[in-house]
């Protein structure tokens, strides 16, 4: 499985020592920079740098932001980018949240593992770019290219005193799809995405990907104390989104359902929180195209591209979109022990950390019959360790199971908001990844 370890800012754990009782509220612009430094042995050096951007205004509406942006440029030496920008406010137009993104996210290697969950076999060195022992040809058979072009925005508004709410917003979409491009990769080599366009799992009309205009409107149920790090409080978000296929035309209109639930129950005051996380997301009418099915729709961003089933995002410790199916569930459980609180150059800090245990599985599957072709396809794949793959092993024609993993992580937390993460993670069967997942970035992943 390939890592990537980005080196960041990290405050020492010992200035623990400075311990303080309360917050000391803040006022005016605040930044949270951090740089992104790192190697991959499959994607190259990974440098940049990211940030947010805090405005607290008098400070009267502390530990809540005025208003909120993230930026961040990152790249890696072998061709992969993210170009990212976000905004977020409550107060812009009173009685109004206002939240919006431009993104665009450049993979010339990307993970594709196949549909259905365990109907999908993983062979891991099969997945290396770099030539080795296993893998002479630089097969990366587990990889794709896909670029994103994403601009997102949604509305919030209050239904009178309530703790409940509307949401809907509008996503445009521009997905370019193919054959991976790294020149560690041998010419010719044949990629799981290959088979599936060979076979007409991926049809022609979508196998270089597409366009579309999404829409999404639903309710929401807050009474958590804060959003960004609580330590109480419930919130339900229900909601439908889709696509007309008004643009690229390939017969693709689909409508989903998204219900996330997360409730959070104060152990010890301020310092221990059991937090937990039920989702669904599932196909209600329509097809959606395979390039789209690794989004996992939200009300409130917490990353920057959530995607699944698998890794940061859902099921940590299991490689990246493992699980990609009609329709997924799952669900994540953690203690939240905020061990330390300190003041220290001008900010209020806290160090916390998270063991958790997350599962979920595909409960509707995707192209189900069209998998089944592969049975007939006997084309040769590769030797790994003296066992020969054929494309008919990769549709293993198993049930679906529900997929485990569980780790623990590190946060650093400035001023209740800027959160940067150390998680760590181990999936239960090697047929969803080997080896500890690590994951660095921004925020609790609910």
């Amino acid at each position: 499985m390939k890592r990537t370890i980005i080196v960041s800012l990290l405050i020492a754990v010992s200035l623990s020592a400075f311990a303080q009782k309360g917050d000391v509220a803040k006022t005016g612009l605040n930044f949270g920079p951090l740089p992104a430094v790192g190697y991959s042995s499959d994607l190259g050096w990974h440098y940049g740098a990211l940030s947010d951007i805090y405005w607290y205004g008098d400070g009267s509406k502390y530990p809540e932001y005025v208003w909120k942006a993230n930026v961040e440029a990152s790249w890696y030496s072998k061709g992969n980018s993210v170009y990212h920008t976000f905004f977020d406010s409550k107060y812009l137009v009173p009685g109004l949240r206002i939240s919006a993104s431009v993104s665009y996210f450049g993979n010339k290697t990307t993970n594709f593992f196949g549909f259905n969950g365990a109907r999908s076999l993983y062979v891991p060195e099969l997945n290396v770019i770099t030539p080795d022992t296993f893998t002479p040809q630089g097969m990366g058979f587990y990889l794709m290219e896909r670029n994103i072009f994403r601009v997102a925005t949604c509305f919030q508004g209050k239904f009178g005193d309530s703790n409940w709410g509307w949401a809907g917003g509008l996503t445009y979409w521009n997905i370019t799809t193919g054959h991976a491009r790294n020149k560690s990769l041998t010419d010719g080599t044949t990629s799981l995405y290959d088979i599936y366009v060979k076979n007409d799992i991926i049809p022609e009309a979508e196998k270089a990907g597409g366009q579309h205009l999404e829409l999404k409107a639903g309710v929401v149920y807050d009474t958590r104390d804060h959003e960004n790090n609580p330590t109480k409080g419930t919130n339900l978000e229900l909601y439908f989104f889709g696509s007309p296929d008004i643009i690229s035309r390939h017969d693709n209109s689909y409508l989903k359902l998204a219900v996330h639930f997360k409730q959070f129950i104060p152990i010890v005051q301020d310092r221990l929180t059991f937090g937990a996380h039920v989702a669904y997301q599932g196909l209600v009418a329509g097809s959606a195209p395979f390039y789209m099915l690794q989004t996992i729709q939200s009300i409130n961003m917490k990353q920057i591209n959530t995607e699944g089933l698998g890794s940061t995002c859902t099921l940590r410790g299991t490689v990246v979109n493992r699980l990609q199916g009609n329709s997924y569930a799952w669900t994540n459980m953690e203690l939240r022990w905020t061990f330390a609180k300190f003041y220290w150059i001008g900010q209020n800090w806290a160090l916390a950390t998270n063991p958790f245990f997350d599962m979920g599985m595909v409960v509707k599957p995707y192209r189900l019959e069209q998998m089944k072709s592969l049975a007939k396809d006997d084309t040769f794949i590769a030797t790994v360790d003296g066992k020969s793959y054929r494309a008919s092993d990769f549709y293993t024609g198993s049930e679906e199971k529900l997929h485990m993993s569980a780790g623990a992580g590190l946060h650093v937390i400035m001023n209740q908001n800027f959160n940067v993460n150390f998680e760590f993670g181990k999936c239960f069967d090697k047929n969803d990844g080997t080896g500890l997942g690590i994951n660095i970035g921004l925020n609790y992943i609910f």
